[in-house]
């Protein structure tokens, strides 16, 4: 027996596909747009350049990306990136440590760091972006007494192929990149503990009626957190090639916003790595485009600023449209 056709449910279903993919079809336009109003965005060495800027923030928003599905907000990947920057720079530097030694030390750096945001957040049952409010601001601090107001350098030449090196064609933070990409999408989407996370960022008290640790959890989550951005930092630092406090100050905003924009919920419980990466190809194009049409720094920002409020409260209109269906589906 053939359907009839319905208008209510063609629009429901048209509804549904178009807020699913509203991030890929929002990079497409831009794309577009840019292409043909833009002179010299749309060539192959400009493309390379837009991924290349971006995998850095992408690297670090997989990490933002756990902690926000799990009901959490880091604000402090930033100033991380500060401390873990400028205390590589002096083992580096300073000190003459093998950089094959070296870099590991900041991993766990990093990762203590992130472990220090959850823990605080958990034992102190303080909304973790308050903790990380304050945890960025002692990091940060920390990094600019280290640093003595210097750039730091004098490292290795070797270590110049972290941020500036090229595996075959690809430049490396690309290659690391699509790997935290598929790591992330492979634990969230293929194990037990990226159910595990969705749970908690979906209903916290369920997860734990369910016999979930959701404090070990959180800390965890954050860990995993601190060590995808002290990735970011030592690839940061290897680009620039010397130990600044200003290297990723502002990081944790692009990334906030691509999580956003690519349906993470600020609420927590939803999110792909897919929309992750759609996001921070999103705030990648709109930078680059603004670059080559030469636009003042403070209007950039005022376009960063307008998008992630675009981004919050299309969060929020999801998150209320769906609390609608629910409950008109209990009651009918």
């Amino acid at each position: 027996m053939k359907k009839q056709f319905s208008l209510a449910r063609w629009i429901d279903e048209f509804g549904f596909v178009t807020r699913k993919y509203a991030p890929l079809m929002i990079l497409i336009s831009l794309v577009i747009f840019f292409s043909i109003t833009t002179p010299n965005f749309m060539t192959a060495k400009n493309l390379v350049i837009i991924i290349r800027q971006v995998s850095f923030a992408a690297i670090s928003a997989v990490g933002m990306m756990f902690v926000m599905i799990g009901g959490a907000i880091d604000l402090s990947l930033g100033s991380q990136i500060v401390l873990t920057n400028i205390v590589l720079s002096i083992l580096m530097v300073d000190y003459k440590v093998p950089m094959a030694l070296a870099i590991p030390l900041i991993l766990v750096l990093g990762t203590l760091l992130g472990t220090i945001n959850g823990f605080l957040a958990v034992k102190l049952k303080i909304h973790p972006l308050i903790i990380t409010l304050g945890t960025a601001s002692i990091y940060k601090g920390i990094g600019y007494i280290l640093a003595h107001s210097r750039n730091i350098m004098g490292f290795p030449d070797a270590f110049r192929w972290f941020g500036q090196g090229f595996i075959g064609p690809i430049p490396v933070p690309i290659v690391v990149m699509i790997i935290v990409a598929l790591i992330g999408s492979f634990i969230l989407t293929r194990t037990y503990f990226g159910r595990y996370i969705f749970a908690l960022g979906g209903n916290e008290e369920a997860a734990r009626l369910a016999g979930v640790n959701v404090d070990a959890m959180k800390v965890i989550l954050f860990a995993i957190c601190g060590f995808i951005t002290s990735i970011t930092s030592v690839l940061l630092l290897s680009r620039v090639f010397a130990g600044q406090t200003s290297t990723g100050q502002g990081l944790e905003f692009d990334c906030l916003t691509a999580a956003l924009l690519g349906g993470v919920s600020f609420k927590g419980g939803e999110g792909t790595i897919f929309g992750l990466i759609t996001g921070i190809l999103i705030i990648g194009v709109l930078n680059n485009a603004m670059q080559l049409a030469s636009f003042p720094d403070f209007s950039q920002n005022v376009v960063k600023g307008a998008v992630l409020l675009i981004a919050v409260g299309f969060d929020v209109y999801q998150k209320n449209r769906k609390a609608k269906e629910t409950v008109a589906k209990v009651a009918a």
